[in-house]
């Protein structure tokens, strides 16, 4: 085989080869180049708006999640009016899936290639009763930072064996909890963490802000409750997550 002109039929050439490596070398070593190998790990940064709206910045990537208006249970809280690559919305209901945010909008279930990213979304039904009441919601799987996400932040529904097999597991599950006729609750969204094993749980769609009389959500702290005794850590409104994240189920409370 003749493998541009530096091995076979006698053409190999000690100082051209050492040339040609040496530019490898320095090629490899150039920072520009590196950039996208970089990108594709490294971690993320997320910042929460509350429901559960998160940002989720890292592997050259900006994702926003569930963008809301201030009504119903997100009554009271700031509308995530930001820019994103894309933006991956539960449903269409005003407090998990409103466009008041910039970026390509996507709520249906399919396969999609954004901003270098690859993204699955399984249809689920949004309530209990097998979408009757609310329709259908989107599962959301994808890979940002060399991290693997699932995002159920907006469903009820328990998980069919597909949906487990699509979803994997995760290193990072942003999952509803809250209860209500829409929303896992704590001890629901339990079972579903004890089915996908993931590594971080980020629990989103309960009780804050100043929500209005007619929200159905209560607080986190019975999913905290079922969970026991796994590890919780408290934060603020941002965190880094850097893989690899061991082997553990750790809850990261959000503000």
């Amino acid at each position: 085989m003749t493998c541009f002109g530096l091995t076979g039929r006698g053409l190999f050439r000690p100082g051209l080869a050492l040339t040609l490596a040496a530019s490898a070398l320095a090629l490899s070593s150039s920072p520009g180049l590196q950039a996208p190998a970089r990108a594709a790990g490294g971690g993320v940064t997320i910042t929460s708006y509350g429901h559960s709206a998160l940002l989720i910045r890292g592997g050259g990537a900006t994702v926003l999640l569930n963008p809301f208006q201030a009504v119903g249970c997100a009554a009271g809280l700031p509308e995530p009016r930001v820019s994103a690559d894309v933006i991956l919305a539960s449903s269409r209901l005003k407090d998990e899936g409103a466009q008041v945010a910039r970026g390509r909008f996507l709520v249906r279930p399919g396969s999609y290639r954004v901003a270098g990213l690859q993204i699955e979304g399984i249809a689920a039904p949004h309530d209990r009763v097998g979408g009757r009441r609310f329709g259908l919601a989107t599962l959301w799987r994808w890979k940002q930072g060399g991290l693997e996400f699932a995002h159920l932040g907006g469903t009820a529904a328990s998980l069919k064996p597909e949906d487990r097999v699509l979803l994997g597991r995760p290193d990072v599950l942003i999952i509803g909890v809250g209860g209500g006729a829409k929303v896992y609750t704590g001890a629901e969204a339990a079972a579903v963490v004890r089915e996908l094993q993931p590594r971080r749980v980020i629990p989103v769609q309960y009780r804050n802000g100043s929500p209005s009389p007619s929200c159905d959500q209560g607080l986190m702290e019975p999913f905290l409750q079922a969970m026991a005794p796994t590890q919780v850590v408290r934060g603020g409104a941002s965190l880094s997550l850097v893989p690899p994240l061991g082997d553990q189920t750790v809850i990261q409370v959000m503000r």
